[in-house]
């Protein structure tokens, strides 16, 4: 039985409910792991619902899909669920419903979870063949809403994936001396984990599928009004692993240390010289 149920598939709603108190049960749990506050959670949601999300997965990408292709992050593509049809668009507004909320906020203890209606680096998630992607800390500010990232939710679609099929969540200690846990993408399990600077994650060992087939995911970032002013903005961090073949992102080290350091007028006109 799924730990979270979808009333109706053609709708994607949950009851709100059932919602009320979920999620209270695995608080301690969440709060005391290891490297950092996070839970997986496996037969997470009604699998006729999330059958209908591979159904209709996109074929190509959308008028607000990214693609990346660097040493970071390999033939990884993501899919904005507005351009999805009625049924999956409906899930995935559902996941920022209240109902959902009361449910993050019982598993977590943050209160004030703010969803994200713009779905930014949200939505589907799809690495290809032979891609990857490497181990970072997440952006930690949402500029259009002006507040602070703090949870984010995956929900893998990958019926039979195994562990040699690489594309494994690796969850790291905040010195990058160690992988403290492995979580194989596997169809229909959930991780929730909090975001900060220390929160080093990431699928760094290349997608190898014998059929070829991709690891696909859903991704969705949670926030709260707690942003302080004097903050520094961040975007993706990645981590080199200790004796690995990992390529240090030269041009966002460049980039903020520039930003650290330099007057903002001339940060910005560096900014717009560089577009």
């Amino acid at each position: 039985m799924a730990y979270i149920n979808v009333l109706n598939p053609d709708f994607g709603h949950f009851d709100a409910a059932a919602m009320k108190d979920k999620g209270a049960e695995l608080r301690e749990q969440y709060q005391s792991a290891e490297p950092f506050p996070h839970i997986v959670i496996d037969d997470f949601c009604s699998p006729e619902m999330l059958e209908r999300c591979l159904e209709y997965f996109p074929a190509a990408p959308d008028p607000d899909s990214r693609s990346y292709e660097r040493h970071q992050e390999r033939y990884k593509t993501s899919y904005n669920p507005d351009h999805l049809p009625d049924q999956l668009r409906s899930f995935f507004y559902s996941m920022n419903s209240r109902p959902f909320i009361v449910f993050l906020e019982n598993l977590t203890g943050i209160k004030g979870l703010i969803p994200d209606p713009f779905f930014l680096g949200g939505g589907f998630h799809q690495t290809s063949q032979g891609g990857h992607l490497d181990v970072h800390a997440d952006f930690n500010f949402h500029k259009p809403l002006g507040i602070e990232r703090r949870l984010n939710l995956l929900i893998y679609l990958n019926h039979g994936w195994k562990e040699e099929f690489g594309g494994a969540l690796e969850l790291w200690d905040p010195d990058m001396t160690q992988c403290i846990e492995k979580v194989a993408p596997v169809f229909n399990r959930c991780v929730v984990f909090s975001t900060s600077g220390a929160s080093n994650h990431g699928h760094p060992a290349p997608v190898n599928h014998p059929d070829g087939n991709p690891r696909r995911s859903i991704a969705l970032y949670y926030y709260t009004a707690t942003w302080d002013p004097s903050s520094v903005k961040r975007t993706t961090q990645f981590r080199r692993r200790p004796q690995s073949e990992d390529v240090t992102d030269w041009r966002i080290k460049f980039e903020q240390t520039a930003e650290d350091f330099l007057p903002p007028v001339i940060w910005r006109k560096i900014q717009r010289f560089v577009r």
